[in-house]
């Protein structure tokens, strides 16, 4: 089950890296000499915000419900051997 998850994570990663790589693979003007607003930049050369923002949070939340599953399940175990330990102490 961890496999699966870590393999779900990880093709959103790549996906998100495959998404992205165009946008940072765009070169840089030539030079300029002064100051040039955003307004005025043509639509190739701005970055898309929204798309980073989601996928950033997206890759947050994912990492933390992994996170939590992960303390979840051991939390378990612990629980499962206490009881069998007071089970054992019990028949004593």
């Amino acid at each position: 089950m961890i496999r699966r998850v870590l393999i779900a994570l990880w093709t959103a990663v790549v996906t998100a890296a495959l998404t992205a790589a165009p946008v940072l693979a765009a070169q840089p003007p030539a030079g300029q000499s002064e100051f040039v607003p955003m307004k005025e930049l043509p639509p190739t050369e701005q970055i898309p915000a929204a798309t980073l923002l989601v996928v950033g949070y997206s890759f947050i939340w994912i990492a933390v419900a992994v996170y939590v599953w992960t303390i979840w399940r051991r939390l378990n175990k612990v629980e499962a051997e206490m009881q069998s330990l007071a089970q054992k102490t019990a028949q004593r």
